[in-house]
C-alpha cells in the first residue's frame, strides 16, 4: 500500500519551492551517505535506540556509517525533514544497501534471521 503524500498539484504555487527545499541539506547529506556506504545509521543524542542499533552492528561485526543530528532539544526541525522524506517516524533510521529497513528492533530481527547478511551480499 503506497503511503499517502499530498499531491504537488494540491500545494499552492506560491509555496511549492519552499516546501520542496525545506531542510534539504540534511536530506542530501543522508542521501549521500546512503549512496556511499552499505549500512548507514541515522540517529540523535539522548535516544537509546540509535546506540542499540550501533551495538547490534558492532556485535555482528558489520561496518556502518553513523550520522547523528542533535538531541531531543536541538535540531528537531532538521530531523523532521528526514521523517517526511522517509516516512519513518522514529530514530534510528537504518539503511542497508540504499533501502530503509526501519529502526533498532527491525535491525535486530534482520540480524537474528540472517537476512541482513543476505542483503549485504547482494550486488
Amino acid at each position: 500500500m503506497p503511503r499517502s503524500i499530498l499531491d504537488e498539484s494540491r500545494i499552492h504555487s506560491a509555496i511549492q519551492e519552499r516546501v520542496a527545499s525545506h531542510q534539504q541539506a540534511i536530506v542530501k547529506e543522508v542521501q549521500g551517505a546512503v549512496a556511499q556506504h552499505a549500512v548507514v545509521v541515522v540517529g540523535m543524542g539522548m535516544n537509546p535506540f540509535p546506540k542499540q542499533a550501533r551495538k547490534l552492528l558492532d556485535d555482528a561485526g558489520i561496518a556502518y556509517h553513523y550520522l547523528t543530528y542533535g538531541t531531543y532539544f536541538s535540531r528537531w526541525r532538521e530531523r523532521n525533514a528526514l521523517k517526511l522524506w522517509t516516512g519513518w517516524p522514529t530514530f534510528p533510521m537504518v539503511f542497508v544497501k540504499g533501502t530503509l529497513i526501519g529502526g533498532a528492533n527491525d535491525l535486530k530481527k534482520l540480524i537474528t534471521s540472517g537476512e541482513l547478511k543476505t542483503l549485504l551480499e547482494k550486488p
